[in-house]
């Protein structure tokens, strides 16, 4: 049997070991080394690509600053460019003072007893909009100087209500509001005496069919001074729209107020709520406005203290007729003269009549400044004022 003898000393054995790993160790550093200089290589290539890249850029940019600065009008171009920034903060806090009439329209009374304006002042840069007005009452009739006129028109504020909202077309799609004709030449809101108020949509104006599906045949197609229109009513037509069921295709109006198939408006202000019970089973409609008008100076809603009467007297108007001067101060809600509010109205306390008056009755709305009672009109100065004098 053979035998293997390892005549080889345990310190030869050793050596060799060491010699093996000073090869292995040898050869990572030389691949190591040349990793290191491929790196450096390519690092630097990017380095150097990115300089040359960065001073092309550098050189075009001057380029552009010098020709963009040659231009004359860039200062304008850049004033505009600003406000084309800036368009919707502008426009959310941008305000309608024309709206002054028609809020006046609907405080002020008419009938026998009437107020008439000699000096109005609006202020509209506050947190709350507000009036300051000088005006004379009279109350038509003996005794002419009635403060009853004046306190009237003081607690009628609570009951002033406003409302504004959108009109849709029979897809509930909102029709842009200058698509929308309101008021006729005369400056009044268009009114159907039976039906209530209503508004022309004009069907043929750029982007004004919200849908791009608009089909003549779907609507009643009407000529008003020669453009072809649409009348929306802006008062619901219950007797007409109202069902116990939807039916396609026709107009829909449910118990709790929700319009469908009808071009109609939409009021961010007014619900609807109907009920049928009784012996005639008819519908009847209860609307709700919680958009209210005059507001405190300090944000109660509606409390007296929406309007202040500064001062009242005695006097006599431009017909030497007796009338009781005053001056106030009335404080509105803020969303009334917002122009992002669209179709805005303010609602008399009957709730019912067209408020917004032709250009022709607010003249009636203002008038000369009340003389005061002058040193021998004892009649003036005597005049009966229901014991609130």
């Amino acid at each position: 049997m053979a035998h293997e003898i390892n005549l080889v000393p345990d310190i030869k054995n050793e050596m060799i070991k060491t010699l093996k790993l000073r090869n292995y160790i040898f050869f990572g550093c030389i691949v190591v080394a040349v990793a290191s200089i491929i790196l450096t290589l390519i690092f630097g290539l990017i380095m150097g690509g990115q300089r040359v890249a960065i001073e092309n850029k550098k050189s075009t940019l001057e380029t552009l600053s010098a020709k963009l600065n040659s231009y004359t009008d860039l200062n304008d171009f850049l004033t505009i460019k600003d406000q084309l920034g800036n368009i919707d903060t502008l426009t959310s806090n941008k305000t309608v003072l024309s709206r002054t009439f028609n809020i006046l329209s609907a405080l002020l009374p008419t009938g026998a007893d009437t107020i008439t304006v000699s000096e109005l002042n609006v202020d509209l840069t506050g947190e709350q909009p507000s009036f300051s007005l000088e005006a004379q009452a009279n109350a038509g009739k003996e005794p002419f100087i009635d403060y009853n006129v004046l306190d009237s028109f003081k607690k009628s504020m609570q009951y002033m209500r406003y409302d504004y909202g959108s009109y849709v077309d029979k897809d509930g799609n909102n029709i842009p509001a200058y698509c929308m004709i309101e008021q006729g030449s005369d400056g009044a809101f268009l009114n159907d005496a039976e039906k209530g108020i209503y508004a022309y949509w004009t069907i043929e104006g750029d982007g004004c069919n919200p849908s791009d599906k608009l089909k003549e045949e779907d609507y009643t197609i009407e000529d008003y001074e020669g453009q072809k229109v649409v009348r929306i009513w802006r008062t619901p037509q219950f007797a007409d729209w109202y069902k116990d069921k939807e039916s396609k295709d026709q107009p829909y109006m449910s118990l709790d107020g929700e319009i469908k198939n009808v071009e109609h408006f939409n009021s961010s202000c007014i619900t609807y709520k109907g009920n049928t019970s009784g012996d005639n089973a008819k519908s009847k409609w209860d609307i709700t406005n919680d958009c209210k008008l005059v507001y405190g100076a300090a944000g109660e809603e509606n409390d007296e203290s929406g309007i202040v009467i500064t001062e009242s007297s005695n006097g006599r108007d431009s017909t030497n007729e007796l009338v009781l001067r005053f001056a106030a101060n009335i404080t509105f809600a803020p969303e009334v003269f917002q122009f992002n509010n669209t179709h805005m109205i303010a609602i008399a306390p009957s709730g019912q009549r067209n408020v917004t008056d032709s250009y022709v009755q607010i003249q009636s709305m203002f008038g000369q400044r009340a003389a005061d009672c002058a040193e021998g009109d004892t009649a003036c100065k005597t005049a009966n004022t229901n014991g609130r004098g």
